[in-house]
């Protein structure tokens, strides 16, 4: 038997035109003069992150691809609808962050290449993660996207709170690991295999039995979903997020918030359809429990915050539990057929593309409104408008999105969407949680909302309070502000791209 295998490059150019370009944006660093090192790692990242979305498009107009796949059938690497969709979620969410990176490195305090390249690093994770389709390769994509974000989080030097918040990601993702390696120890040894179409026929063989080995299978399963939990920041594994969010940042904030969330839903479902949907009954409960008090914790939570990152980190909470709504459907018997989980996979994957819209461009007008009032207090932000007109309509703008209120309408489909799925799932009961949480999130998005549009206290000094012109987070914030309007007047491409990923 032979012991070497065809590699399609193809269905890896992705993640391999990221690392290439990681490679060279460190390789640069030593070379490349001092004062023109800002400029070549921001291009470098920007232009590379931008060929691999290429590449990405090229994929999509070509039949599914595998490689590195197994002798006894099954591939490690798998490029259909659902990688592609997420691919292009992470790649563009990288362009965004990117961007409002830029001026970042005015504080001398972070390291110009060593930020890109770990930047970089955790994208490329990413990127295989979405294409994973067994337990190593999976676990091993994970942890690519996890430890370069600690680093990201502390990088800035001799600033303790980033030092803290990166101890706490650190300590939090390593008890999460550890729970996920251990439930993924217990199903392979109750299956005997680590790929995914293989895991899910043992376990389909396995469910109608009662036993020692049926009770090993579903605490494998629960631990794993556990660990996913800590990734996707669901209650009570969300401890880390706000402290995280505050001190990293506000760009770092972002990517967390945004693409480190979506992988975390990306490996947490290819898991649950390929691997584990025998044991529906079993993390159908479990998902749909943690999606109501998700969605409870972190809007009621959000309603007591003073510092803007900290209120968006807990809306980012809130949002975990509204992802998470669509796949409680399983915990019915009518949510175990296929088509009623294809229906909730394309709900939560259709929100995620519809939230990663919102919340960068509430990230990337939070950046901006960061450098004149470094302090990050909600009451800064009084009397924008009349500073920063432009400023304060866009933030308003994602803040009504992320309320599911016009004119940001997006934000209001994809809430229909999900409670849509609920409904037909028959879980109504989640529903109503979900629909309660979406009128206590209006409470402290208009507040902030509100307050931009409020008098300052001293006109004067507010319009000498003049937001500094930064050409690259402009272009972040109009890029997000067209995707944002673009779904609010047609979401249908999207949703259509969610079906198909979902099946």
């Amino acid at each position: 038997m032979s012991l070497t295998q065809a590699i399609d490059y193809a269905a890896i150019s992705p993640p391999l035109v990221i690392a290439v370009t990681a490679l060279v944006v460190l390789v640069g660093d030593l070379f490349v003069p001092p004062g023109l090192r800002r400029a070549f790692a921001a291009a470098t990242s920007i232009a590379g992150t931008a060929a691999a979305l290429g590449a990405t498009a090229w994929l999509a107009t070509t039949s599914a691809r595998h490689t590195f796949c197994f002798s006894s059938g099954g591939c490690s690497y798998v490029v259909d609808d659902f990688t592609l969709f997420f691919q292009v979620l992470f790649l563009g969410s990288a362009l965004v962050v990117l961007l409002l990176s830029v001026a970042l490195f005015a504080d001398r305090r972070i390291p110009t290449g060593e930020y890109h390249v770990l930047l970089l690093s955790s994208l490329a994770g990413m990127l295989v993660l979405a294409a994973a389709r067994d337990l190593l390769t999976l676990l091993v994509a994970l942890e690519v996207v996890s430890l370069p974000a600690f680093v990201l989080v502390g990088l800035r030097r001799g600033d303790p709170r980033g030092g803290e918040a990166a101890l706490k990601f650190f300590l939090f993702s390593v008890v999460s690991t550890a729970l996920t390696v251990y439930g993924m120890a217990l199903v392979y040894g109750v299956t005997g295999s680590i790929e995914f179409g293989h895991i899910a026929a043992a376990l389909g063989q396995l469910r109608p039995h009662r036993g020692a080995m049926a009770a090993t299978a579903a605490a494998g399963v629960v631990l794993v979903l556990v660990g996913f939990g800590f990734k996707v920041s669901a209650v009570p594994f969300h401890f880390w997020a706000p402290d995280t969010y505050q001190g990293a940042p506000v760009p770092i904030a972002a990517f967390l918030s945004v693409a480190s969330k979506a992988a975390g839903f990306a490996g947490l479902i290819v898991l649950l359809l390929d691997a584990f949907r025998p044991y529906a009954d079993v993390w159908g409960p479990v998902l749909a429990v943690l999606a109501a008090v998700t969605m409870t914790v972190g809007n009621v939570v959000a309603l007591r915050q003073w510092h803007l990152v900290r209120l968006l980190a807990w809306s980012t909470v809130a949002q975990a539990g509204y992802l998470l709504v669509p796949l409680g459907v399983a915990a019915t018997a009518h949510g175990r057929s296929d088509v009623v989980l294809a229906e909730a996979v394309r709900a939560t994957l259709g929100y995620l593309g519809i939230y990663a819209a919102m919340n960068l461009g509430a990230f990337a007008c939070a950046v901006m409104v960061s450098r004149r009032s470094p302090r990050g207090a909600i009451t800064d932000v009084r009397g924008l408008v009349w500073s920063s007109p432009v400023v304060a309509v866009c933030f308003a703008f994602f803040l009504t999105a992320l309320a599911g209120l016009p004119p940001g309408v997006a934000g209001l489909f994809a809430k229909v969407v999900v409670l849509q799925a609920a409904v037909h799932g028959h879980v109504t009961w989640l529903a109503i949680v979900a629909a309660v949480n979406t009128v206590i999130g209006l409470a402290y998005y208009l507040r902030v909302a509100a307050l931009m549009f409020a008098g300052p206290g001293d006109p004067e000094s507010a319009r000498s309070a003049r937001l500094r012109p930064d050409g690259a987070a402009a272009a972040a914030v109009a890029l997000t502000a067209v995707l944002t309007v673009a779904l609010s007047i047609d979401p249908q491409p999207l949703l259509h791209a969610a079906g198909l990923a979902s099946h």
